[in-house]
This record gives C-alpha cells, sequence and structure tokens, in this order.
C-alpha cells in the first residue's frame, strides 16, 4: 500500500484553494440569508397589513328605533333615544333627510333600524385604543348581549368615497378615480409607445439623431416620477389650461412617465422576432410595411402586452406625480367623467395615513390590501399571457 503524497510535496496543489472555498461558501451563504431576510420582511410587512387592514371590513352597528317626523327632520339628533346620541355616528344621522326623501311613506313613523355607530365604539368592539365613557361602555355592553350591537360586513368601505368622519369614509372614489386615470394612460400610451418601437427597431435608420432619441428614452426611464409631475403641472395644467385633480390630466401625466417603458419593453418584443420571419417575407414579396403588420408585429405582441401591463400596473403605484397636479384633494363624490375631479387608490392611502383617528389606521391598511391585491392580478395576467402566447425558436 502507497503513502499518499502530502500536499506540501505535491506540485500541483494551491496554497489558496481552501481560501477560495471557503469564500465561495461564505458568499452562498450570504446570498441565502439576503433571500432569507428579503422573504422575511416581505412576509412580515403583508402580515402587518392584513393583521391591520382584516378589522376594517366589518363595521359596527347598533339596532335602535329610528323617529322619522318634523322634529327629527330639523334636528336629526332627535331622530334617537338620548341615550344613544354619543355613540350612533353623525354622519349616518345626517342621511336621514335622504332616507325619507328617497322613501317618503317613512314619515310619520318609528322604524326599528341597524344604525351605524361612531368610530370610537368600533375601535371598541375591536380591541383597539378607543376615547368612549364609562356609561356608553357599559350601554354598548349590555346591547351586545341582547345581539342589538354587532360588527357587520363594512359596505361603506366600497360604495362611499372619502369623509373627514372615519366610519363613512370609503374608498370608491379612489378605485373609480384610478379606472379613469388609467384608462386615459393607456389610450394615449399603448398606441405612441408601440408605434415609436416600431419606427425605431423596424424603419428608422442607424444615425446619430436615431441613436440620440434612443439614449433619450432610456434615460427617460430612470428619471424620477416626480419630475413628470411637474411637467404635466406645466404643460397640461398651465400651459393647455387643463382641468386640475382631473383624471384626463392624471393619465396624461402617467402616459408621459410609463411611455419609455412601453418603448423598451416593445422594443426588446420586436427584437425577439427572428429575421427570418423578416426575410420569408420578403422574398414572397410582401412590403417592410405588409411584413411588420402582419408577421412581427402579431408575433411580438405577447410580449408588447406583457410590458404594457407592467407599466400600466408601475402607473398604478405611483403617486408623487399625481400629488404635484393636485389628485391628492379631499374627493367626497364619485367621479363621473375624465374631466371631474379626482383621487387615485395611492394618493387616498397618502391622505389616510395622515389622519389622527385610530380607524384611519385600518383603512390605510385595508386600502393597501386591495391595491396590492389589483397590482399581484395585474401581473400575474402579465406572466399568464407571457406564457401562453410565447412563440419559442
Amino acid at each position: 500500500m502507497s503513502r499518499s503524497t502530502p500536499k506540501s510535496d505535491n506540485p500541483f496543489y494551491d496554497a489558496s484553494l481552501n481560501a477560495r472555498h471557503f469564500r465561495a461558501k461564505a458568499f452562498k451563504l450570504f446570498t441565502l440569508s439576503s433571500i432569507v431576510f428579503a422573504i422575511s420582511f416581505l412576509l412580515f410587512f403583508l402580515g402587518d397589513m392584513v393583521y391591520k387592514g382584516l378589522p376594517d371590513f366589518q363595521q359596527a352597528y347598533i339596532k335602535i328605533d329610528v323617529s322619522y317626523s318634523e322634529k327629527s327632520l330639523a334636528s336629526i339628533r332627535q331622530a334617537v333615544d338620548k341615550k344613544y346620541r354619543r355613540v350612533v355616528s353623525r354622519s349616518w344621522l345626517r342621511g336621514i333627510p335622504r332616507q325619507v326623501e328617497a322613501n317618503p311613506e317613512l314619515m310619520n313613523t318609528t322604524q326599528t333600524r341597524w344604525v351605524l355607530l361612531n368610530h370610537q365604539v368600533d375601535q371598541y368592539l375591536k380591541g383597539h385604543y378607543y376615547k368612549v365613557k364609562a356609561k356608553n361602555i357599559k350601554l354598548i355592553d349590555a346591547m351586545q348581549k341582547e345581539g342589538k350591537v354587532e360588527l357587520q360586513f363594512n359596505e361603506i368601505f366600497f360604495t362611499h368615497g372619502d369623509s373627514k368622519i372615519p366610519e363613512n369614509s370609503g374608498f370608491k372614489s379612489a378605485i373609480i378615480g384610478s379606472i379613469l386615470t388609467l384608462l386615459v394612460m393607456m389610450v394615449v400610451a399603448f398606441p405612441l409607445g408601440v408605434m415609436t418601437a416600431v419606427y425605431l427597431e423596424e424603419f428608422a435608420p442607424d444615425n446619430r439623431w436615431t441613436q440620440l432619441i434612443e439614449i433619450n428614452i432610456n434615460n427617460l426611464a430612470a428619471i424620477p416620477s416626480i419630475l413628470f409631475g411637474l411637467l404635466g403641472l406645466a404643460v397640461f395644467i398651465t400651459l393647455f389650461g387643463m382641468p386640475r385633480s382631473s383624471p384626463l390630466v392624471g393619465g396624461l401625466t402617467l402616459a408621459l412617465m410609463t411611455l419609455p417603458v412601453i418603448i423598451v419593453s416593445a422594443r426588446a418584443a420586436l427584437r425577439s422576432v427572428p429575421d427570418n420571419i423578416r426575410q420569408a417575407g420578403y422574398g414572397l414579396g410582401l412590403t417592410k410595411i405588409q411584413v411588420v403588420q402582419d408577421h412581427v408585429l402579431p408575433l411580438a405582441f405577447p410580449g408588447i402586452m406583457t410590458g404594457s401591463i407592467i407599466g400600466l400596473a408601475h402607473a398604478m403605484g405611483e403617486t408623487a406625480p399625481l400629488i404635484i397636479i393636485g389628485m391628492i384633494a379631499f374627493i367626497p363624490d364619485t367621479p363621473t367623467s375624465i374631466f371631474e375631479a379626482a383621487t387615485v387608490m395611492p394618493a387616498q392611502l397618502f391622505t389616510w395615513a395622515g389622519m389622527p383617528e385610530r380607524a384611519y389606521v385600518e383603512r390605510t391598511a385595508a386600502g393597501i390590501m386591495v391595491l396590492i391585491s389589483v397590482l399581484i392580478t395585474m401581473n400575474t395576467f402579465a406572466i399568464y399571457l407571457r406564457k401562453k402566447f410565447e412563440v419559442k425558436w
């Protein structure tokens, strides 16, 4: 049996080999630790949002008698018994005249209704910080045992706009405003971005002018989004006099911001189509426009759609440029056109996050859950389109 050659006597032995192996293991451990840290932080963030936001999908109500009379219409506080006035929401009482207007048969009657409680009582029932007097807590506890106080589904969150009264504030106006703004953005940015990409990739000559355009497009994709807000304020509002805080201005501003992303992604999709497709079309006698329109563009369209949806999702989460053009204003009513004042979901969340009442913490977290759900849905749809229509060469 032969003896093994000592490492020091081996001419091929590298003394730094152990050190290199150690550095490789350390680097691998560092990368794994970074991934674990990132996932842990994400799970902590999502868990915190769910923990704070889920209670907001329930709202406190009390079952009491409501009097509809001339006296209660003149003074809405007279509509309910005196002992309930400190716990019932002012916003619900203010809606009594509208209830009578919608249902005249309610006049001069007393109805047993589920009435919205104020946000302090709501927080008490959810086990959070509250400011409720002891006698009112005693009243609420007694009626809860009787089944006349309970937490019901918070439909106000999805059917109302913003409000200075926490329990009456909702997300509807922000959702509709976001939809209108993104519709304007896509109508403007998508065709312009795709046509620009087609021209630069298929028709433009390779000269200094087109190279300068490409450099500027890449630079525009990297500048801070708030600068696009300043540009929108200067051009669309100051120069052209468009209505401030409207989805029209917001959509055009986001279109400017999203155009570089759409152009770059569309060019990458067009570039992925093999030249054999183009050469085959030319061989059959097709013109360049026919080749691009009937062959190259359809094959690149799934990639173009994927990039556009990702750009749309990115624009949906933007707040800074929309703050500059005034879309952070207090908007209680739902906009019905792109010319009316509106707000968007990120701006609404920014407003709620600065409110002092504890109930707005729940509203903010619930709104973040809705926004994240929409963004995840859009990104999932983009991945689905890419996988379904992807052509491998």
